[in-house]
């Protein structure tokens, strides 16, 4: 039996900021096996986000075993790491004023 995801605390405001300037935001939390938690469809380009929370401590922000694995084997485009709206925005190339 398949446990429940967990997802992390921020990542609900995460993808509450990414949807207020028009991108399209679906959770692959539920999915497991390292990969990415959010698919995000921005201005024709397609982004993969793997959502830490940035109030714990650096050694609970790890990436797994399953998600060090399939970074290294994706040869799609690039998967980044965000553990803020800020971060995230910049990974979508938005700056913040």
């Amino acid at each position: 039996m398949r446990r429940a995801a967990k997802v992390d605390r921020n990542q609900p405001e995460i993808v509450a900021a990414l949807r207020r300037i028009g991108a399209d935001v679906f959770s692959l939390a539920a999915v497991g096996d390292g990969i990415p938690d959010l698919l995000v469809g921005f201005r024709g380009t397609t982004y993969l986000l793997e959502v830490k929370d940035g109030s714990k401590p650096p050694s609970a922000r790890q990436l797994t075993d399953d998600q060090i694995k399939w970074h290294a084997a994706w040869r799609g485009g690039r998967c980044v790491v965000v553990s803020s709206i800020v971060e995230a925005l910049a990974a979508l190339e938005v700056t913040v004023a």
